[in-house]
């Protein structure tokens, strides 16, 4: 019965720090990092969207996602920004998880997504 207990608890902590595996950064926040370039920043929206728009300096990961590891800073505590359409959309996740899975331990989600970029009348880069 105890093990049975633990395992649920340790289930239900995994599953809770999956929920907010990613803390949020503001457009205002990404948008001093496209100056300042301290972050790498992941376009996660498909080539066709990146191609129509993106934050300056992003990175298209549908076009590097092969190759993400060498398109990534050597330092494992630099800031990845991963974003996608916008705050219902998921899809950043996948950039998200393959920087943690390279070791990246400072990796942020825009949830505002690019739809959040423009609205706030934001500079697109094509």
């Amino acid at each position: 019965m105890k093990k049975l207990i633990a395992v649920l608890a340790i289930a239900a902590i995994a599953v809770s720090a999956f929920a907010g595996e990613f803390a949020d950064i503001s457009v205002k926040e990404v948008n001093e990092l496209t100056k300042t370039k301290k972050a790498v920043i992941i376009d996660v929206n498909g080539s066709e969207s990146f191609k129509k728009g993106h934050v300056p300096g992003a990175l298209d990961y549908a076009a590097i996602k092969g190759d993400l590891a060498s398109k990534l800073p050597s330092d494992k505590d630099a800031l990845i920004v991963a974003y996608c359409g916008g705050p219902k959309c998921q899809a950043y996740q996948a950039a998200a998880k393959a920087a943690t899975k390279l070791g990246y331990k400072n990796v942020k989600h825009m949830s505002a997504g690019i739809s959040g970029w423009k609205e706030a009348g934001q500079t697109l880069e094509k």
